[in-house]
């Protein structure tokens, strides 16, 4: 099987561009589906080398998956489980360079080598996920992550409204 090892990723202007994008898209929009569906439309059109693109959601005590792009993926994801439960349990983004060397990986799709996960928290409430993978490791470096960030706290602002 061949895997892919090198990406050199969005610039810093590709993502203050797709920040604005979202913000536009947004735009007097208060439903909670319509507004994570276009999100991660959005992410998926902009983002080179993903294989998946969404949200999973904060529900009674696990997450539950939301509006994504790609292929059919875990329905229920227990607290501090995989790279999304983590993320919810220390409530701090996961970079994941290899997914396979992650402890308790959970595998939705085979073709999955890198991840970022970035948590949702509004007014200090756990609220989901933004979990993208990548069939190429070592896929996201910093400053994915830090736009993905910026992008997940524009979207808790308008989640907040």
């Amino acid at each position: 099987m061949f895997i892919k090892t090198a990406y050199s990723g969005n610039t810093v202007k590709d993502y203050e561009l797709l920040l604005k994008q979202l913000e536009s898209l947004m735009e007097d929009e208060d439903n909670s589906i319509a507004i994570l569906s276009n999100a991660s439309a959005l992410l998926n059109q902009f983002l080179e080398e993903v294989n998946w693109v969404g949200f999973y959601l904060w529900k009674h005590n696990e997450l539950v998956l939301g509006p994504f792009q790609g292929l059919p993926a875990c329905v229920r994801i227990p607290y501090g489980k995989g790279v999304c439960g983590t993320a919810i349990k220390e409530r701090a983004t996961q970079l994941v360079d290899d997914v396979m060397l992650f402890p308790g990986h959970i595998a939705c799709d085979s073709a999955s080598q890198s991840e970022i996960v970035v948590p949702i928290i509004i007014q200090d409430e756990l609220f989901g996920v933004l979990d993208i993978d990548s069939p190429v490791k070592a896929r996201f470096n910093e400053t994915d992550q830090l736009y993905l960030e910026k992008f997940v706290r524009i979207l808790e602002s308008i989640l907040n409204k």
